[in-house]
Formats: C-alpha cells, sequence, structure tokens
C-alpha cells in the first residue's frame, strides 16, 4: 500500500468513528448513561500524531502518542457544547484542548490546536483537570492543577507539589495567566463560584498535607478571596467533610462549578475509599443554600455514579471523576465524566430530577442500624399507600 493509500484509509476511518451518533443506553431514572464515550485517545486529530510528510515518514507511523483524553471542564460557548480535555501522552504529560460537539452528546472534534497556556513562575512539570467557570464578572475563569517536582526532596523521583493555577480567557483561546493561588499547603480541586460573595470572589477547595493524600485535609473546604489576580486564602472553613467508612472516607473533592437552582446550588463532587482493588472513585451530590452557597441544605447518601462495565477498566482503574456539567436553558443538564483515567462519557438528567433526587434522598446515617431503619420506613409508608 502506497503512502497516499495508507493515509486516504487512516483519514476515512478516522472522520467515520467522529461522526458515530450516541445513543441514551442505561437509565436509574436520575441518570442516564450514554453508549458511547464521547472522548478518547483515537478523537485526537491525525495532523497532532502524524507526520504527514511521505520523505519524513515513509511508513506513516504515528510519531506522538495519545494515551487518555479525560477529566474535561464543560461550557456552553457561541451555541456549542464545548469540553476543555485534559489530553495525556504517552510521555505522561498533559495539556488542555478544546472539543467542540454540535448536541453536547456526539460529534465531538477538537479545535486544530491544543491550548497555548501560558506559564508562571517555576514552569509545571503537568497540568491538568481545568474547571471553567463563567464569572459574573465578565470572565470564563479555569482553575487548574499545576504540578511540579518537590524540590524539598531532590532524590524521591515521585515527590510532587500541588499548585491551584489560575487563568482566564474571553474566548477560550487567548489566556491570559494569574499567580497561583496562595494559601497554607498544597491545593487541588480547586473551583470558582460563579458569582460574588459579599463583593469578594469565592472558592471550593481542598486542602492537602501531600501531593496524593489529603493528610489533615478534612474535605471540601470554602474561602473568600478580595482579588483573583492575587488570590490568597487567608481563612477556610470545611463545608463538606471526609467521614469514616463512607464513600469519601480518604478525601474528597468539588466537580465542576455548581448550577444555580430556586432552591439551592447543585453540587456534584468525587468522593475517594480505599479497597482491596486500590483506591475506588466514586460521584456524589450535595445541595447548599441558595442564599449562602457555603450552607450545605443536602446530602443524599451513597453514591451518584460509580464505575460500571467497562467503565473501570483503564489506565487508573475503578476510578469515576468528573469536573464539567453544562445546564440547559430548557433543564436539561449533561455530565461529562471520565472513566479510569482514560476516556470522557456523558450522562443527562435534568435540574428538577438532581434537586429532587438531593432533597428527597435519605441522608447516611453513619451506622448500619440507621441505613436499616431507613428501609423499613420506606417498606411501611409503602404499605399504607
Amino acid at each position: 500500500m502506497t503512502f497516499n493509500d495508507k493515509l486516504r484509509s487512516l483519514t476515512e476511518t478516522h472522520r467515520e468513528f467522529l461522526a458515530q451518533s450516541n445513543r441514551p443506553a442505561t437509565t436509574n431514572g436520575v441518570w442516564t448513561r450514554y453508549a458511547n464515550p464521547v472522548l478518547t485517545a483515537a478523537h485526537a486529530p491525525i495532523e497532532w500524531r502524524y507526520d504527514l510528510d511521505p520523505a519524513a515518514n515513509p511508513h506513516l507511523l504515528e510519531r506522538i502518542g495519545v494515551g487518555g483524553v479525560f477529566n474535561a471542564g464543560a461550557i456552553r460557548f457561541g451555541g456549542k457544547y464545548l469540553l476543555m480535555a485534559r489530553v495525556e501522552g504517552a510521555d505522561r504529560k498533559s495539556f488542555f484542548a478544546v472539543a467542540e460537539s454540535p448536541n453536547g452528546v456526539d460529534n465531538f472534534r477538537f479545535w486544530e490546536y491544543p491550548v497555548a497556556m501560558p506559564e508562571y513562575g517555576e514552569p509545571a512539570t503537568n497540568i491538568y483537570d481545568m474547571r471553567l467557570t463563567a464569572h459574573e464578572d465578565g470572565w470564563i475563569y479555569g482553575l487548574f492543577c499545576a504540578e511540579r517536582k518537590d524540590r524539598s526532596l531532590p532524590d524521591d523521583l515521585s515527590a510532587a507539589t500541588a499548585t491551584a493555577a489560575i487563568a482566564r480567557t474571553r474566548d477560550l483561546v487567548n489566556w491570559q495567566r494569574l499567580p497561583d493561588l496562595r494559601s497554607n499547603g498544597q491545593q487541588r480541586n480547586v473551583v470558582l463560584h460563579p458569582e460574588f460573595v459579599d463583593g469578594r470572589y469565592a472558592l471550593y477547595t481542598r486542602p492537602q498535607d501531600g501531593f496524593i493524600d489529603a493528610g489533615s485535609g478534612g474535605g471540601i473546604g470554602w474561602a473568600l478571596v478580595d482579588d483573583i489576580e492575587r488570590a490568597v486564602i487567608t481563612e477556610e472553613t470545611i463545608i463538606d467533610c471526609r467521614r469514616y467508612h463512607t464513600f469519601k472516607e480518604l478525601k474528597n473533592g468539588e466537580g465542576p462549578a455548581p448550577i444555580k437552582t430556586p432552591a439551592g446550588w447543585l453540587h456534584l463532587a468525587h468522593g475517594v475509599r480505599g479497597c482491596a482493588a486500590g483506591l475506588r472513585y466514586v460521584l456524589y451530590m450535595y445541595m447548599t443554600s441558595p442564599d449562602d452557597p457555603s450552607r450545605v441544605i443536602a446530602s443524599p447518601g451513597g453514591y451518584f455514579m460509580a464505575p460500571q462495565d467497562d467503565e473501570r477498566v483503564g489506565d487508573v482503574s475503578n476510578v469515576l471523576f468528573s469536573n464539567g456539567w453544562i445546564a440547559d436553558d430548557d433543564g436539561r443538564v449533561l455530565i461529562y465524566y471520565a472513566s479510569s483515567d482514560t476516556r470522557m462519557h456523558v450522562a443527562t438528567s435534568t435540574v428538577d430530577t438532581l434537586v429532587d433526587y438531593c432533597l428527597n434522598t435519605p441522608p447516611d446515617g453513619l451506622r448500619t442500624e440507621l441505613s436499616a431503619e431507613a428501609v423499613r420506613r420506606l417498606i411501611d409508608k409503602n404499605k399504607k399507600l
């Protein structure tokens, strides 16, 4: 087969792959999962991976490998559904790239170039997991993790530090990098609230003692900062705690920016526990007051979504993670979630359904007898109908 024949076949196969339609597959009444992942390594454009010069690459070999596409922020912009994806190369370095879809469930295609993110301070070895927030100040903010080598442990090649990096844009192409968030200890999974609170910028945080372990970090925090251009946390309050023998006993973190509803703010988060297979990541929800987004008013017991079937397998198995969702004007909510640090999926719900789920699902009683009692109460209620 000639070079041109190979290229023609490669291009046609990729075009057909990108044009696949998606369909609802499974539902539990609260969410509906779609059958196909919406972004994978195979979605990466051919021009990103192959040298198309026949003189330089006569065998048409892939020159730059993509290992996974996952942990994407999400936003509706210019009438399109956009995902700010973490694209991880075979070299283990991640970069951001925007993929757009006309309907939010299929036909996602990457923009021509990955994001050119300016650096700040000591160049980060790796950046990833951007949360997008369209703030009432008129900017679109991207908060993400900047990973650097821990210089205090020069001989430990796995020692790293996690810092919350901040950037902003008007068009998702041209980015202004702001100074990294300053706080005591390390920070990961930091999310900007979309509105001012008492005239200040509000952040959901996840303080942690080390790069991986939360340590003394108690859960999802809340902090106000005066100036986003020089963001400094002076006071941090835990609003959603880690708890023993729950899905979030090891650590938990805010997902995307919360969705505002008349009943309160809808929050999507992830929780982590240890098990025989290693760390297990699931998604869960909670709600905060419409007047005080730092005050939790509903905390449904149990996880919202957990890895199932093929989602359990990947580069880092048994993981669901979300840092992006979109609420349409008609009430539809598109929940974008990654499985096993490998690929992106979509599930749909509605604002009304998620509010009902949060407000009317019993909380975790935190011990066996109270869990059983909740079941008995429901049985007794149903027998009276």
